[in-house]
């Protein structure tokens, strides 16, 4: 049985969602705030986490960022703040979605069903290593490096970037790379993607100017050469 951790200071959500998600075959354990949270984390196992952003204490952005230090279970954020920016402030810290509050609960099911899918296909390709010039990834290990020196991603970078890697030489549409990466469709008006490969051209030394690694195509998206380009 799948186990998901409710980190959540709502005393009537944290209820709803242990309740709902229950009868939906998982077990739930449910947390009201961030250092409860991050010990169980720490001390036991589970297949997600579902974090709120407004904790007591430490917020659910700080929270997350423990959380990576010392594990890649899947974090699902919930957010009941509107502004795009904090949306993605929680991707590029490492969590793995986000769901604004209120929601419906068969739209939070749905999304995390979506990332499990994601872990799972992950998981279903051990042992393969994924080449595109010279970037290497691991999915099973969940690394990456580039001319055998390591990156430092977080999880959302590392997804978008084994996407690109896997597909090299086809040209993939934002909302279908954001698709690929986050295991759902996204809206073509969210513009985080672009946020994320900025952060990926930096860190893989690509001159934004003239990427030689990862091009964009105008109007469409993004395309990652089998062979690194000629340096200009």
């Amino acid at each position: 049985m799948r186990k998901i951790l409710v980190v959540d200071d709502d005393d009537r959500l944290r209820a709803l969602l242990a309740e709902y998600l229950g009868e939906r075959g998982f077990a739930v354990e449910a947390v009201a705030d961030g250092e409860a949270g991050l010990e169980r984390v720490k001390t036991d196992h589970f297949d997600l986490v579902v974090l709120d952003v407004m904790l007591p204490g430490r917020d659910g952005f700080q929270v997350c960022r423990e959380i990576r230090t010392h594990s890649m279970v899947p974090v699902l954020m919930l957010t009941a703040r509107g502004d795009e920016t904090d949306r993605i402030v929680g991707l590029e810290i490492g969590a793995d979605d986000y769901l604004g509050k209120p929601f419906n609960p068969r739209e939070l099911l749905a999304r995390v069903h979506a990332i499990l899918r994601r872990v799972e296909h992950e998981a279903a390709k051990p042992g393969e290593v994924l080449r595109a010039g010279p970037v290497v990834v691991d999915p099973e290990q969940r690394t990456a490096t580039m001319d055998g020196a390591p990156l430092d991603l977080t999880s959302t970078e590392f997804d978008i970037l084994r996407s690109l890697v896997e597909n090299a030489g086809r040209v993939i549409p934002r909302e279908k790379l954001m698709g690929m990466a986050r295991g759902e469709a996204w809206a073509s008006f969210d513009r985080s993607v672009d946020v994320h490969i900025s952060h990926l051209r930096r860190k893989l030394g690509d001159d934004p100017k003239t990427p030689a690694l990862i091009k964009t195509v105008r109007g469409i998206g993004y395309i990652m050469p089998r062979e690194r380009g000629p340096e200009r």
